[in-house]
């Protein structure tokens, strides 16, 4: 929908922390991955996982995000690969959105390594008589100082024009911006008519085949293009939703992050894997990471489920919701277990993937003793086993997540 009249232009700012992944890696391993040039984050040069970033200078080779590990290593065969710091992930990201909230009273996190902020009472009764791209170099310099990573800010009215903007803002190794680009209001339609339709959030590869039919390549092109005629084409909602954003139109909200449905990770193996041992050993170090993931933002989950992907790409789950919420690995081991029993005994092939993930999730501290099963030999979540693990988050997060393993985890 068009935007409805407003009696003052919003200010919105976007915080993109630059290739965070890298900038992570290189905190985690300071004289590893600190000093590569050529670097891709996502897993090993022999994994069969995908980039989840890379420097510039590898991007230059044609590396993007997304793209298979082993495809980026043929294109850029010299680049050291490392996997995801994921200790620093959630932490880094929580800081940064911390020190955001000290400068705005509305910050939405979009993503572990973006933030909305909505600066529009404060421009007027915090910040008068500075710009919105100066209090934008304010929050910059401050969450670089506080939390080590490096961000850029896109501003401008509307959430669109500021992810727009923030592109421009990217120093990009010295060859792009100095961190900071703000569209200032009235020039939205202009500074989006430069782009291209592949520019906009929202035109995946499919809608860009879809427009390219009709020769629309560029924001200009659409913009030339009748109302009547985009709905005739593309029909009512799909024009007026790419009438607007043509435009720099968006009055989308600032909101607060939602609660989590759920959390969990999962494994992409190296090489397929057939043994009922090594995908135990596998599931448990998952279960060990979602329960500490758990327990670091405060939830507790009733639900476990157990996901594998088979070498013939065949996905499969097992779920099973608990009498009550659990925050241990001692908990949570004994029932992803069960469900990878029951995988394996369905369909006994080799596996690709596997996964695990938390649900039903609720906040608090889970006081008692929480027995799992009816049968007394079963696994219980009890109050030393909390402090066991809660013990044990206290030393990773001084000295990392990989400095304990539990006793239970067979060694590899």
């Amino acid at each position: 929908m068009s935007a409805p009249a407003r009696s003052r232009p919003r200010s919105i700012l976007l915080a993109d922390c630059d290739v965070y992944y890298v900038q992570l890696a290189r905190m985690a391993d300071p004289e590893g991955a600190g000093r590569a040039r050529l670097l891709i984050v996502g897993g090993s040069a022999e994994s069969r996982g995908v980039v989840c970033s890379a420097t510039y200078e590898v991007r230059k080779y044609g590396v993007r995000s997304g793209m298979p590990i082993s495809r980026a290593v043929k294109l850029c065969p010299q680049a050291m690969c490392v996997p995801v710091p994921r200790e620093l992930t959630t932490r880094k990201s929580e800081e940064i959105v911390e020190v955001l909230k000290r400068f705005a009273p509305d910050v939405e996190s979009a993503s572990p390594d973006e933030a909305y902020m909505d600066l529009t009472t404060t421009m007027e009764t915090v910040y008068r008589g500075r710009t919105l791209a100066d209090v934008a170099h304010m929050i910059r310099a401050a969450v670089e100082r506080e939390t080590g990573i490096r961000v850029s800010m896109g501003g401008g009215t509307s959430k669109l024009v500021a992810k727009l903007a923030v592109e421009p803002a990217k120093p990009r190794d010295g060859s792009g911006g100095d961190g900071v680009y703000v569209v200032a209001p009235g020039e939205e339609e202009a500074f989006v008519a430069r782009l291209k339709l592949a520019e906009i959030p929202g035109i995946g590869p499919k809608f860009q085949e879809q427009l390219a039919k009709r020769g629309w390549f560029d924001v200009k092109d659409v913009v030339a293009v009748p109302r009547e005629e985009l709905e005739r084409a593309l029909g009512e909602r799909t024009a007026e939703w790419l009438h607007d954003v043509a435009r720099g139109i968006d009055d989308s909200p600032v909101q607060q992050r939602e609660e989590p449905k759920s959390m969990g990770c999962e494994e992409t193996f190296p090489r397929d894997i057939m043994s009922d041992v090594e995908l135990e050993r596998e599931l448990l170090q998952l279960v060990d990471r979602v329960t500490s993931d758990l327990r670091e933002e405060g939830y507790a989950a009733r639900t476990v489920t157990v996901k594998l992907k088979d070498s013939d790409f065949t996905l499969r789950s097992a779920a099973r919701t608990l009498d009550e919420a659990i925050t241990t690995h001692h908990a949570m081991a004994p029932v992803a277990k069960e469900l990878l029993k029951q995988l394996r005994r369905k369909r006994r092939v080799a596996a690709r993937l596997i996964g695990v993930s938390a649900s039903h999730l609720v906040r608090g501290t889970i006081e008692g003793q929480l027995a799992l099963f009816e049968d007394e030999r079963a696994a219980r979540e009890t109050e030393k086993q909390r402090e066991l693990a809660a013990a044990m988050d206290s030393v990773r997060e001084k000295f990392g997540r990989h400095s304990l393993k539990l006793g239970m985890l067979p060694e590899k």
